[in-house]
C-alpha cells in the first residue's frame, strides 16, 4: 500500500478519536485548505475537523478514487453528513483533494476542491433557491 493509499484509508475511516493522532499523518506545519478554511499546522487541521464534528453528526468520507505519482496525489471523495439540527441526511458532497506528501510519507499539503455553491448551498431552502436562480441566469443553456 502506498503512502497516498494509507492516507486515503485514514481519511475514509476518520472519526473524532483519530484527531489525537494527526501528527502521525500530517507533518507539523502541514497546510489544509477547503472552500471555508485555510490553516497551517496540525492544531489548525484539528480545529477544522473538530468544527466539522461539532456541527455534523454521522459525518464520514468515502474515498472513491486514488491517483498519484511521486509525492503528489489526488483523492476523489464523497462526504456523507447530517447537520446536527437537521432531521434528515443531506445529499452527499463530492470533491477532490490534492495531496502533497513529505519524504516520510506524511501529508505536507491537503487542498480540497469542491463546489460549495452547487454541492452544499443548493440544499438549503433560501440559499438553494437563490443559487438555482443565479445558476440559471449565468448558464449558457438558459
Amino acid at each position: 500500500m502506498t503512502a497516498l493509499e494509507r492516507y486515503g484509508a485514514f481519511f475514509a475511516g476518520l472519526q473524532p478519536a483519530d484527531l489525537d493522532r494527526l501528527d502521525t499523518v500530517f507533518v507539523e506545519q502541514a497546510r489544509f485548505r477547503d472552500p471555508f478554511n485555510d490553516v497551517e499546522g496540525t492544531a489548525g487541521i484539528r480545529a477544522v475537523f473538530e468544527h466539522m464534528y461539532a456541527n455534523c453528526s454521522a459525518a464520514r468520507f468515502e474515498v472513491l478514487e486514488t491517483v498519484g505519482e511521486g509525492s503528489v496525489g489526488y483523492l476523489r471523495w464523497r462526504l456523507h453528513f447530517r447537520l446536527k439540527r437537521d432531521r434528515h441526511d443531506r445529499r452527499p458532497i463530492e470533491g477532490v483533494s490534492r495531496v502533497v506528501l513529505a519524504d516520510d510519507g506524511r501529508v505536507r499539503e491537503h487542498i480540497d476542491y469542491w463546489d460549495a455553491a452547487g454541492e452544499l448551498y443548493t440544499q438549503f431552502p433560501v440559499l438553494g433557491g437563490l443559487m438555482r436562480w443565479l445558476r440559471a441566469r449565468l448558464s449558457v443553456a438558459a
